[in-house]
């Protein structure tokens, strides 16, 4: 069965669609484009966020066809002309299922999907193809922490720059060191911006900002600086793959909100034994944001079931239909900030300016 991953039908041209852009919103909104070298495709792991970052940009998303075989084997076409042009392939390696029952889509088959996709773009003489990984999936595979075991996130690195990407842009990785992995330019960006401007709407009053663990320090000091809040960090201890004993609070929470960050939420079992922590040593209310939804069974029933009153995470993973309709998650968008990232990428401008 055939997966069109672009619009049926081409448009026409892009000025003819996109109303202008408001001039005291220049600073924050990307101009309409009429590029013919400049274009963006998506696999099918996130395609609505591919269509918000298109939107966002005032261009139409590259014509693509994904197409699986009875036995799973995918085949890539691109359908229009990338000669010289400069690409864009937006492309999470996530799991996701599909609205129309179909059988849900793997990890690795996301990533199959991105490698074909780079190598297919540049057999047909893109002049600059930059991979779009708003999750990098192999992110937590950093190290050989056990005797006779891979270290995949390096693997996957090289896998990309071998298919034929130039760049890349990633999205919240694990550690920030993994960029030492690639052996291409990495443009890494932070969702901090999104969320914190989410907590600051949301006036918490007493706030702490809390790591889960000792590794997200860093990441916690950041957005407790950005919010003016005070820092906690729960020590905890994994004694296996995805189950996780806390141990004790550092730092004064008692009679405080709680906020609980992470790069990521898989299980949510890490996420709600530190809840529970805070609230056992005396915390009022808690809340937890991540920048990656991964939301692996039993997470929204573990969410559920917690006393979090509320988790905040972005659109970087499309949410399964459980998720979307439990009442405690909510999304924010970060397709604004991944435009802008790929305008300024393309107009060989600052990056890091966005996250000033």
């Amino acid at each position: 069965m055939a997966t069109l991953v672009t619009p049926a039908e081409k448009t026409e041209k892009v000025e003819k669609q996109v109303p202008p852009v408001p001039e005291e919103k220049s600073d924050r909104k990307a101009r309409a484009r009429v590029d013919e070298k400049f274009k963006i495709f998506s696999g099918t792991a996130n395609e609505p966020l591919a269509d918000e970052v298109c939107q966002f940009l005032g261009m139409q998303r590259g014509q693509a066809q994904v197409i699986r075989f009875a036995d799973g084997e995918a085949y890539v076409q691109i359908q229009e002309n990338v000669r010289g042009a400069d690409v864009f392939v937006m492309q999470p390696t996530c799991r996701a299922a599909h609205k129309d029952g179909a059988k849900s889509t793997s990890v690795d088959e996301h990533l199959m999907e991105l490698l074909l996709m780079i190598d297919a773009l540049k057999r047909a003489s893109a002049r600059r193809i930059t991979a779009v990984m708003p999750y990098f999936g192999y992110a937590r595979q950093d190290r050989k922490d056990k005797p006779r075991s891979p270290i995949s996130s390096k693997l996957v690195a090289d896998l990309l720059t071998t298919a034929g990407a130039h760049r890349a842009l990633i999205v919240d990785l694990h550690t920030p060191q993994l960029q030492g992995f690639f052996n291409i330019p990495v443009d890494h960006l932070f969702a901090s911006p999104v969320l914190v401007d989410h907590f600051r709407k949301l006036n918490l009053p007493n706030l702490t900002v809390v790591s889960p663990d000792a590794g997200g320090v860093e990441r916690a000091r950041f957005f407790a600086k950005k919010v003016d809040a005070a820092l906690a960090i729960v020590d905890k201890r994994r004694v296996e793959m995805n189950v996780a004993e806390v141990m004790h609070v550092i730092g004064d929470v008692k009679g405080r909100t709680c906020l609980i960050i992470d790069d990521l939420i898989d299980t949510a079992g890490t996420l709600v034994k530190t809840a529970t922590a805070l609230m056992e040593n005396g915390g009022t209310e808690v809340y937890a944001c991540a920048s990656h939804a991964v939301l692996s069974s039993p997470a929204v029933e573990n969410i559920a079931k917690s006393v979090i009153r509320e988790v905040v995470v972005t659109n970087t993973i499309p949410l399964t239909e459980e998720a979307r309709r439990e009442p405690k998650i909510r999304v924010l968008s970060i397709a604004g900030l991944i435009g802008r990232a790929i305008q300024a990428n393309h107009e060989e401008t600052s990056v890091s300016k966005l996250f000033v």
